[in-house]
């Protein structure tokens, strides 16, 4: 029953895709594979775990090589599952073409992408450094576009694949305080709707998570660890929300809201004024410095 139903799944993904023999030719001698960025750490290795215990094939990109190594020991001690690493920046010119190098090198095509990498920015915009909000922008928005840009084509020429992109439940509104960061999640969220609309029917799926607050190191980086909203938000543990947008993105969902009441707080978020939804979460985001670390 179940093999029928994913057979039922699989022939309406792919309801309007028609084989390419000449196309297709280019993959017949290579391998699948996920390319995880951000994949060293946190919700990106999550991630990485969750696939490779789907039984695929990882590449796993960031910058930190001796993080990536340390991370690809881990995944195959636990998992068994083939992993191999590439130490890329992906705000830097460069970063495609290295990474397609890398693929031609390890005989693999991109059967799932999988936007993980990104960055973000607590406090008034105006304070934020150029650099700073260029590399936000470089990370969360240009290098995400790129990448599906290059492999997306492929996807439909195979009539398989797909993308998963780290949206947030900050993309349902302006994030006074984090103005950046919401702004870019918000980009990433109407790229992927929209896109998933355009290959409806080629066989490749397109899912955005919208995660809240992840128990990762995410939010110290950003200098908002003390920000009101990690109290009013308890995180969720990186392996609870990897699982969640796994299956979700095999079950063919465009967004997952990982969580109970994640999807009513995104509700809320698309009905509220924004001159309400504003003084709200201005009040969440505030970076404060006399409170206690909270609990993960």
């Amino acid at each position: 029953m179940r093999q029928q139903l994913k057979s039922l799944q699989e022939r309406w993904l792919r309801r309007r895709w028609h084989a390419d023999a000449v196309a297709l030719s280019k993959f017949a001698n290579l391998n699948p594979c996920v390319v995880v960025t951000g994949g060293s750490e946190g919700l990106g290795y999550a991630l990485a775990d969750r696939f490779a215990r789907g039984g695929h094939r990882l590449l796993l990109v960031a910058r930190n090589l001796n993080a990536l190594e340390e991370a690809a020991s881990r995944l195959r001690g636990t998992t068994g599952a083939a992993v191999d690493v590439v130490a890329i920046d992906l705000t830097q010119p460069d970063a495609v073409p290295r990474l397609d190098a890398c693929l031609e090198a390890l005989g693999v095509y991109v059967d799932v992408l999988v936007n993980n990498a990104g960055m973000g920015l607590s406090g008034r915009f105006e304070t934020h450094a150029m650099d700073d909000l260029a590399r936000l922008t470089d990370l969360n928005v240009r290098a995400l576009t790129q990448l599906m840009r290059r492999y997306l084509p492929e996807m439909k020429i195979r009539g398989r694949g797909g993308v998963l992109n780290l949206a947030s439940i900050g993309s349902y509104g302006p994030g006074p305080n984090q103005a950046a960061y919401y702004a870019s999640k918000a980009y990433v969220l109407s790229l992927s709707e929209a896109v998933a609309h355009e290959v409806a029917g080629h066989g490749v799926r397109i899912c955005a998570v919208a995660p809240g607050p992840v128990r990762t190191r995410f939010h110290a980086k950003m200098g908002a660890e003390r920000a009101f909203y990690r109290w009013f938000s308890p995180p969720m543990p990186p392996e609870i929300v990897a699982a969640l947008a796994y299956w979700g993105y095999v079950a063919g969902m465009r967004v997952v809201w990982p969580g109970v009441l994640t999807p009513f707080v995104a509700l809320a978020m698309r009905l509220i004024p924004h001159r309400v939804l504003n003084v709200i979460v201005a009040a969440l985001l505030k970076p404060r410095r006399t409170q206690h670390r909270p609990k993960d």
